[in-house]
C-alpha cells in the first residue's frame, strides 16, 4: 500500500473525475480526502510537541493524545474489515498499549490511503448495500457502505477535537482542520 506521503498532493486534494460533484459518491470521495488531510494537520501538530508531551496523562477518555489517535485508527480498521467482509480481531475499541507516535502515523497514512482508494472504487449502487456486522462490545449491527464511510469521517473529526483541546492544554496551537478550511485551502474541484 502506498503511504499518503508518497502520493502526489493532487491525488489527495483533487476531486476524482467522472462523478457529478453533487452526487453522494462525490461527497464520500471528498470526505475520504478531507479525513486524510485533517489527520495530516493533526499529526503534524502532535509530532511537533516537545518529547513526552503527546503521551502526557490528561483528563480525557483515552488518557493522552496518542492513545486517543490510536482509538481513531482502531475504529477505522474495524470498519475497514466490515467493509471487506473480514474479521478484524479486535476485542476492544482501542489497544491496551499505546503505539509509538511515528508507527501510528505511518499506519494512519496507509489507512487513509486505503479509504481514499476504496471510496474511489465505489459505484453509486454500492453505497446502499447493507452490511451486517457484530459490534466489538457485542450485539448485531447493520449499516450501508455509505453510512460506514460517513461514520469513520465523523468519528475521526470528533476525536481530533479532543486532541485539539489537549494541544491547547499543552500550550500548542491546533491548526484549523474544519471541512470549510479544507474546501477553501486544499480541495480542488476539477
Amino acid at each position: 500500500m502506498t503511504l499518503l506521503n508518497d502520493r502526489p498532493e493532487h491525488e489527495l486534494t483533487h476531486a476524482p473525475a467522472g462523478v457529478s460533484p453533487a452526487s453522494p459518491l462525490a461527497s464520500l470521495r471528498m470526505f475520504a480526502r478531507y479525513k486524510a488531510w485533517a489527520n495530516g494537520i493533526t499529526y503534524t501538530a502532535v509530532r511537533a510537541l516537545p518529547d513526552g508531551e503527546a503521551l502526557r496523562p490528561r483528563q480525557t477518555r483515552f488518557g493522552n493524545m496518542v492513545h486517543t489517535l490510536n482509538h481513531v485508527y482502531v475504529i477505522d480498521d474495524i470498519f475497514k474489515a466490515h467493509l471487506q467482509g473480514t474479521k478484524h480481531g479486535y476485542t476492544a475499541r482501542n489497544t491496551k498499549d499505546t503505539p509509538p507516535l511515528e508507527d501510528l502515523w505511518r499506519s494512519v497514512q496507509a489507512m487513509d490511503a486505503w479509504y481514499i482508494d476504496y471510496a474511489d472504487a465505489l459505484t453509486e449502487r454500492d453505497l446502499g448495500e447493507l452490511i451486517h456486522f457484530e459490534f466489538v462490545g457485542g450485539g448485531d449491527g447493520a449499516m450501508t457502505r455509505e453510512e460506514m464511510l460517513l461514520h469513520i469521517v465523523n468519528h475521526g473529526t470528533y476525536h481530533r477535537g479532543f486532541v485539539a483541546d489537549m494541544l491547547f492544554q499543552a500550550g500548542a496551537a491546533s491548526p484549523a482542520n474544519d471541512l470549510p478550511v479544507f474546501l477553501r485551502d486544499a480541495y480542488r474541484r476539477s
